[in-house]
């Protein structure tokens, strides 16, 4: 949730509401999986509508309204102060390194404000349907998280105005929920963070909304695949660039015929009592320093992309990052933590 930025730097603009067109990348698709590749012509990307921000562009959301929290709910400090700068704020349970003591009380918190993370995730899932607006998912979501005692951490977070994003189709990451309904062919990743007992849980999940195309299909298939290889790297004394490796090593071949390349706008990081700290975890080959030990806890959330040009731009809200508009191609994020 909110990943690191290399390229892009926040600026405290948000989404207003988005336009979409229809683009046609092919004019057949295959109905089914083959060994054999499936899509040997450049930049077949599928039949899907690309998301744009609305004309004329509006800087900022000082027209949209963040949705109410009760006051007995515990509010992370930037939230409490709500202040647009970086949060700054650890608990006294981590080190310098973002590392836990294993079999402590921060442990425990840590576990239940996770699991509960990955319930609200599972209910977003459940609301994914023709038809469904965005704003109403995060209507949904922000009543299910304070009906559980728990703060939803994106809320206010460096003026963030909405309690979940909703990443559709060529938006990599950040998509801030409004009016569009969902369409027939979509993407949509509804990324949750959650905070409870002092701690924060991040987790994200794509989801098909229909009938989607096989490039699709495929794209969420090897997303998967790559968050299973970076957490397979993962072990005390690991090195942390081995996630990098292990899911570079799995996209760079052409799967089904189709080139995916990975974001490297964007990274996993440390989390607990802090929202975002380290260790960064990047998902493209690197060469940054340190090795995995107990107490660390971090998220993976690669970001694939079709094709070869992981290219993006951020809109006018200085939140939303989509695919360059020269290939707009699709994204599919997942996350663990």
């Amino acid at each position: 949730m909110f990943l690191r930025a290399l390229s892009l730097r926040r600026t405290g603009y948000h989404l207003q509401t988005s336009r979409r067109i229809l683009r046609l990348f092919s004019s057949s698709t295959p109905s089914s999986f083959e060994d054999e590749p499936l899509f040997p012509v450049a930049d077949n990307f599928g039949f899907y509508s690309v998301i744009l921000p609305e004309e004329p562009f509006v800087f900022g959301v000082s027209h949209i309204k963040p949705r109410e929290v009760p006051k007995y709910i515990a509010r992370p400090p930037y939230a409490i102060l709500n202040k647009t700068s970086q949060e700054n704020f650890q608990n006294d349970a981590e080190d310098a390194d973002g590392r836990f003591p294993l079999g402590a009380e921060a442990e425990r918190k840590l576990r239940t404000v996770a699991s509960l993370a990955k319930d609200v995730r599972e209910y977003a899932g459940s609301l994914v349907k023709v038809g469904t607006t965005t704003n109403a998912i995060d209507a949904a979501v922000h009543e299910y998280i304070i009906s559980r005692g728990a703060y939803p951490s994106p809320l206010l977070y460096n003026g963030f105005p909405k309690s979940c994003c909703t990443s559709i189709n060529n938006v990599i990451t950040h998509g801030i929920p409004d009016d569009r309904p969902l369409e027939d062919g979509d993407i949509i990743n509804v990324d949750i963070t959650v905070y409870l007992n002092g701690y924060h849980g991040d987790t994200s999940k794509t989801w098909l909304v229909g009938d989607v195309d096989l490039p699709g299909r495929l794209l969420c298939n090897i997303t998967n695949s790559a968050l299973e290889a970076g957490i397979a790297a993962c072990g005390p004394g690991q090195p942390f660039k081995n996630i990098g490796r292990a899911i570079h090593t799995l996209i760079e071949p052409r799967y089904h015929g189709m080139d995916f390349c990975v974001s490297p706008a964007f990274s996993g990081h440390g989390i607990g009592s802090v929202f975002h700290r380290k260790p960064w975890i990047w998902h493209h080959l690197n060469d940054e320093p340190g090795v995995m030990l107990p107490g660390h806890c971090f998220t993976i959330e690669p970001a694939i992309i079709q094709g070869t040009h992981p290219t993006s731009w951020t809109f006018p809200d200085g939140w939303t990052a989509r695919l360059c508009a020269k290939c707009s191609s699709r994204a599919y994020g997942a996350d663990h933590r």
